[in-house]
């Protein structure tokens, strides 16, 4: 018997060694329980382009059906902000996603959604675990049984996201703007979606492909080298867009095929929904995210929250309180007049209109933010570590002892989630091990990208010797 544990976001395992079948449904068996236990009947079951999707999706809904619960079960895969916005549109009690979002293709996992259209809160995530048994050994009905007895309905999710979109964008200013798009959607599920919102644009990896050709769908640059090429080949192109395996995620490109980053997308964000729609609310960002979001909402007179890692902590907030804007460093975005979820076509699309009713380029557009702000560089690394090394390194962290990086010398240390050491200047590091995979992350922010790379080599050079 394996213990199943919820990461940052969801859980994930090796398809076939913990990822099987049988923990499946004992992890769905789990949900079901919570479900009866908060009088919920009703759930919204979708999966992604990932290896047994359809097959884990099926088994998930069977074991929902052997509970009694109502199942309204995607057709074909979907993206995760379709079942979240799916769970709101048919007034769902809860959301499933079978999806490892942007992990490697040997992996699968399980998403909680909630009622709002948004992750499901921590504490009620923790419930969950708590009810999941150690064995299941339910008769499970067909769904062909499920369907007879009014316990299964398909539903169209990617049809509900489209008309949803198309209500909410100016799609003809985008379409028509002297510019192209180009999409990379890593062969995850966003691709039919963003194919038949824009029609036109150059299109990459927009098949069905459960092996993602061997990449992990993480929507960073150094995964995206065949959307980058492509964008500096091609001056037509004025922006380029990248999602994750399950398309919650964004990654994006200027028009010289330049990587922005998410720090700068959310400077855009908050520059176009409160500057030019006059829009208002909280924002909301987790610890890695740059300070100079806080200087932008100080101008605005907007009130802003920093929370740990993990967009389910901005998710709670928008649960609660009107926001603005809010995100995470690692491309989980979202904005005002959409559910509470993190959406990489929805804030793609935010920024094209952004684009097309200013007729500005990207980077016009963030020379906006830099004289707002002042300009800055950013990156991050992933060191691949033995446990014992990367506890280690989070015990040096906790004991206060990294008093200098090579020549970056600590003036404070703030630990809200992982460790951010400032040196003054806009200058800093950040430590702070994975929720989802075995890996130590290092955030570095500078004036400059090469002196990013300096603190970044530098910080190595004081971990690892």
């Amino acid at each position: 018997m394996t213990k199943i544990k919820f990461g940052t976001d969801g859980w994930r395992a090796i398809i076939a060694e913990d990822y099987t079948v049988e923990n499946v449904k004992r992890v769905a068996a789990g949900t079901a329980i919570w479900m009866k236990a908060n009088d919920a009947a009703q759930v919204v079951i979708g999966h992604d382009a990932r290896f047994g999707g359809e097959l884990f999706a099926h088994t998930t809904t069977r074991v929902m059906g052997a509970y009694g619960m109502k199942v309204k079960l995607a057709k074909g895969f979907v993206s995760t902000p379709m079942v979240s916005l799916g769970v709101v549109k048919t007034g769902s009690d809860l959301g499933v996603v079978i999806t490892a979002s942007h992990n490697p293709p040997s992996y699968n996992g399980f998403k909680l959604k909630s009622k709002l259209g948004g992750p499901m809160i921590p504490a009620q995530v923790a419930e969950v675990e708590s009810h999941i048994p150690n064995t299941f050994d339910r008769d499970l009905p067909t769904l062909q049984e499920m369907e007879a007895q009014g316990l299964l309905e398909y539903v169209d999710l990617e049809q509900i996201y489209v008309d949803h979109v198309t209500d909410s964008f100016d799609l003809e200013s985008i379409r028509n703007a002297d510019f192209k798009i180009a999409y990379d959607a890593m062969y995850g599920a966003g691709q039919n979606a963003l194919r038949r919102l824009l029609p036109d644009a150059v299109l990459l990896h927009c098949d069905y492909n459960p092996s993602f050709m061997g990449q992990a769908p993480e929507p960073i640059h150094r995964n995206l080298g065949e959307l980058s090429a492509l964008i500096k080949n091609d001056p037509s192109i004025g922006l380029g867009l990248a999602n994750d395996g399950d398309a919650d995620r964004i990654g994006m490109y200027d028009e010289d095929g330049n990587f922005v980053d998410s720090h700068h997308i959310l400077l855009l964000l908050l520059l176009y929904m409160h500057e030019y729609k006059k829009q208002t609310g909280k924002v909301v960002v987790t610890f890695s995210v740059t300070e100079k979001m806080q200087e932008l909402a100080k101008q605005f007179g907007l009130d802003i929250e920093v929370t740990k890692i993990g967009f389910k902590y901005i998710a709670e907030i928008m649960a609660q309180e009107p926001v603005l804007v809010g995100g995470e460093e690692s491309g989980g975005l979202a904005v005002s007049g959409h559910i509470p979820e993190r959406d990489g076509i929805w804030i793609g699309l935010t920024i094209m209109e952004f684009m097309a009713k200013t007729g500005k380029s990207i980077k016009e557009l963030i020379q906006e933010v830099y004289d707002r702000v002042g300009s800055f560089a950013y990156d991050r690394d992933d060191l691949h570590l033995t446990e014992a090394k990367k506890q280690s390194i989070i015990k040096q962290c906790q004991e206060g002892s990294l008093k200098a990086f090579g020549p970056y010398q600590v003036e404070h240390v703030e630990d809200i989630d992982g460790f951010k050491f400032y040196f003054g200047g806009s200058r800093w590091v950040m430590i702070r091990p994975s929720g989802t995979e075995p890996v130590l992350r290092v955030y570095a922010q500078a004036p400059e990208h090469g002196e990013v790379r300096e603190i970044l080599d530098a910080t190595h050079k004081a971990l690892l010797g």
